[in-house]
């Protein structure tokens, strides 16, 4: 039995730890936290367990509801299904009705409130179009460049806020070519594929506390606060410090797994160590007995106005009257400071739901990720899973086809542990 050990007890270090045991591997987990979960985890805030931000899930996400079935999660309980909607407070948005993805969006787009029949036809043209293409389009161009011929009403109400949840990257920045996978992927996966998955969990319960626990079950080892100084091969295998191991998977941070693999792949480091990163805010708020008409709303964001989705955590979690304010790219707000962000943001709120608050919004916290993830840039070159013979990575950042999600840290965590066998 092949020992192997995974370094970082987050989403991708859990799907490598599974993958590994169900392949007869003996597995030691060495996560730096107290915690499981790294970057989607749930937090403990002034007596309120939170989440350290607000994450979808959709239903083209396979192997993240694979594994979780897999460790006991039921995810009928754990996760409120509904066909996509990127709806607004005034009623205008976008509703798919729910059947094949395709025909669901191009019905939606039809009866979407408040665009011309131009508007519309134009949407629906150019998306025929992409698909015609194959989603395919030149590496250089970013989103903006995609989408620049659409109407205004189209990009402002749809496309960017679709772009800056799925990539956490402004459509001026962000890679048309990934933009394009994730639309492929959602609306030609089958079924289903473009359904968004509302955790009514906490983060920590929908993975990692289960996966955790799974692992345990299984044999394999779990060390918590447990942070790796060094790393060194030794023989055809590796030393964590001085422990040997047959095989390595660095799961921690593009930061912490360049520090380790600095003195043996200086190049791999340098190219995980070169990676930017965009900032996500959690602004948690709460208004007595409010309750929203539908469990997350888009928001029209500006200069003043920060954040682009709220979710209603009465409606999803049983948090009565608890709203989450989601400010993705959120650099130029962390640059403000969080005093004026969290200020900004309960006006935002105030204003743009006001028919539906019982009382005014008070703030509860705000929550900053600043390496939330990597800027999804046109040509960005991303570090491979394979560093070097017996150590390999995985995480959102490494090279692949999806942004910085939870369904790219998986899958990159089954493929790392496809390099142990």
């Amino acid at each position: 039995m092949a020992k192997v050990a995974v370094i970082g007890g987050g989403w991708a270090g859990l799907a490598a730890a599974v993958h590994a045991t169900r392949a007869g591997q003996h597995v030691t987990v060495f996560e730096m936290a107290p915690r499981l979960g790294g970057r989607a985890r749930q937090i403990d805030s002034h007596g309120l367990a939170l989440d350290n931000g607000q994450h979808i899930l959709i239903g083209a996400y396979t192997e993240t509801l694979a594994l979780m079935q897999l460790v006991g999660v039921d995810l009928q309980r754990a996760l409120k299904r509904t066909p996509l909607r990127i709806a607004y407070p005034d009623g205008t948005g976008l509703q798919m009705p729910a059947g094949s993805p395709l025909l669901a969006f191009a019905r939606g787009v039809w009866a979407y409130p408040g665009w011309t029949r131009g508007d519309k036809w134009a949407l629906l043209s150019t998306a025929t179009r992409w698909a015609l293409q194959g989603f395919r389009c030149p590496p250089s161009w970013t989103v903006a460049r995609l989408t620049r011929h659409l109407p205004a009403s189209v990009r402002d109400a749809l496309l960017d806020p679709l772009c800056v949840a799925a990539l956490n990257t402004p459509a001026p920045q962000a890679s048309a070519q990934v933009f394009l996978r994730v639309l492929k992927d959602a609306l030609f996966s089958g079924p289903g594929s473009a359904d968004l998955l509302l955790p009514r969990w906490k983060l920590s319960a929908l993975w990692p506390d289960p996966a955790g626990r799974w692992l345990a079950q299984a044999g394999a080892a779990v060390h918590l606060s447990r942070r790796v100084d060094a790393i060194a091969p030794s023989g055809p295998g590796w030393l964590v410090d001085g422990e040997p191991f047959e095989h390595v998977v660095l799961a921690c941070t593009a930061t912490e797994a360049a520090r380790l693999a600095e003195p043996h792949a200086p190049d791999w480091a340098t190219a995980a160590r070169s990676l930017q990163y965009e900032p996500i805010v959690t602004v948690y708020a709460h208004s007595p007995d409010t309750q929203l008409p539908q469990p997350m709303l888009a928001l029209r964001n500006s200069d003043q106005a920060p954040a682009q989705f709220v979710f209603d955590l009465g409606a999803l979690s049983g948090m009565e009257g608890v709203l989450a304010f989601v400010i993705s790219g959120a650099a130029p707000w962390v640059a403000r400071g969080g005093d004026a962000t969290l200020a900004a943001t309960l006006r935002q709120g105030q204003k743009a739901l006001a028919p539906f608050l019982r009382s005014p919004l008070v703030g509860l916290r705000a929550v900053t990720e600043k390496r939330a993830t990597f800027l999804c840039t046109p040509g960005l070159e991303r570090p491979g899973k394979t560093v070097l013979p017996g150590l390999s990575a995985a995480g959102d950042y490494i090279d692949g086809p999806y942004p910085a999600t939870l369904e790219g840290a998986i899958r990159s965590g089954r493929d790392a542990a496809n390099t142990t066998a």
